[in-house]
């Protein structure tokens, strides 16, 4: 496992002590979570959940049905 060295203004430093606390977690465990959070590729469940949601919301297809057709572009 790798360990890496941050500098942060006292401010951040405190509200990161905070934010650790009141998750009941240190604050390595926290800022690990964070970075996993910010790094995953995937959609959260809450998201892919939504899917079908909105009955009435229109397919794809009847969205792009309304746009008509492209121009062309400009030859380069």
């Amino acid at each position: 496992m790798a360990q890496i060295t941050l500098y942060l203004e006292d401010d951040l430093e405190a509200r990161l002590r905070a934010a650790a606390k009141a998750a009941n977690l240190s604050q390595s465990r926290w800022v690990a979570n964070l970075i996993a959070e910010k790094l995953h590729h995937e959609w959260p469940a809450t998201v892919t959940e939504l899917a079908g949601a909105w009955p009435d919301l229109p397919e794809v297809e009847a969205l792009r049905a309304e746009l008509g057709n492209n121009t062309d572009r400009e030859s380069l």
